[in-house]
């Protein structure tokens, strides 16, 4: 039976390739609905750019809009990174979908209570919808099989240097989560820098079909703040959050207690692991730490490859 899952995102050029990929696997993964909130836009925005994937590829899915922005303070926005749509790039066709008009908590609530199996969270965005949802329904806790995110980095962050995106713009909400008792795996930064494409894989998904393509120019977008921040290769963050729950054997990890910061003027959002031998509390997260590359390119290649497929047979193509 395929894994029910929640996807919370932001989208944002990662965010979208992992939900293409999750979208890829029905026989292992339901998606029984996508939740937004803000963060690398604003909400209206990475709501409309979620909607406009799902119709690209005709995936009928209900999107919920969540918490336009952190449980404290004002939103930070990835824009530098993810232009002034949040998903700068292709030029999608407008959505024939629109949200339901359900918020984020509640449409995840009910859909907690109805499934007969325990639900995954997918969250690949700042935690605020999820810390929302454990905070005021803290019983459906039991009914959540675990929470497979992207976020955080024990080895260095990326808007501070001790902190990454999706964990510093809402730090307490990603408390929340931490010290919430479910089961985590996290992939952050350790991880996900590994799972880099680069530019002449990116030149081959353009000489694919549609969606390949689409991908190939979201990722022609992304690299240009990539190769200002340095690097080489474009880091596919959200998608390893979603390659996890399809192939756990690509990843090496660690379970370790990890905290998050909320105070320090320099370490603020910051995830903290306790790597001693001895350490004072149990480990509550999977940390995923080192990726087979080329296993992982070859997933996501034949992920998209499916979701061509479909889209020219559709189209009436071969």
């Amino acid at each position: 039976m395929p894994k029910p899952i929640i996807i919370d995102c932001d989208p944002g050029h990662d965010d979208a390739i992992a939900i293409l990929l999750a979208l890829a696997h029905p026989e292992q993964l339901d998606i029984r609905g996508i939740t937004t909130v803000g963060g690398n836009q604003i909400l209206d925005k990475i709501t409309d750019n979620a909607l406009k994937v799902l119709s690209f590829v005709d995936a009928d899915i209900p999107v919920a809009k969540g918490a336009v922005g952190p449980l404290l303070g004002k939103l930070v926005t990835g824009e530098e990174a993810h232009g002034e749509s949040g998903m700068d790039g292709p030029s999608l066709p407008a959505s024939k979908f629109k949200p339901v008009e359900q918020g984020a908590v509640e449409f995840m609530l009910d859909i907690i209570r109805a499934s007969e199996e325990k639900i995954t969270l997918v969250p690949l965005a700042p935690l605020t919808n999820i810390a929302l949802l454990i905070t005021a329904y803290p019983e459906v806790k039991d009914r959540i099989e675990k929470i497979s995110l992207m976020g955080g980095g024990l080895a260095y962050g990326n808007v501070t240097r001790t902190a990454e995106f999706n964990i510093y713009v809402d730090p307490e909400a990603a408390r929340i989560v931490y010290e919430s008792g479910i089961p985590i795996v996290m992939s952050g930064l350790d991880v996900t820098d590994q799972a880099a494409i680069f530019e002449e894989e990116i030149l081959e998904l353009k000489q694919r079909g549609p969606v390949s393509v689409m991908v190939g120019e979201l990722l022609d977008f992304y690299s240009i703040y990539g190769k200002k921040m340095g690097y080489v290769g474009n880091a596919l963050h959200d998608p390893c959050a979603v390659a996890w729950l399809l192939k756990p054997e690509l990843f090496r990890s660690e379970h370790l207690h990890v905290t998050v910061e909320t105070e320090g003027k320099l370490t603020r959002g910051m995830t903290v692991a306790d790597r001693r031998k001895k350490p004072d509390q149990a480990a509550n997260t999977e940390v995923l730490v080192g990726v087979d590359r080329e296993a992982f390119m070859k997933l996501l290649f034949d992920s998209l490859a499916v979701l061509d497929r479909k889209l020219l047979l559709a189209a009436g193509g071969n």
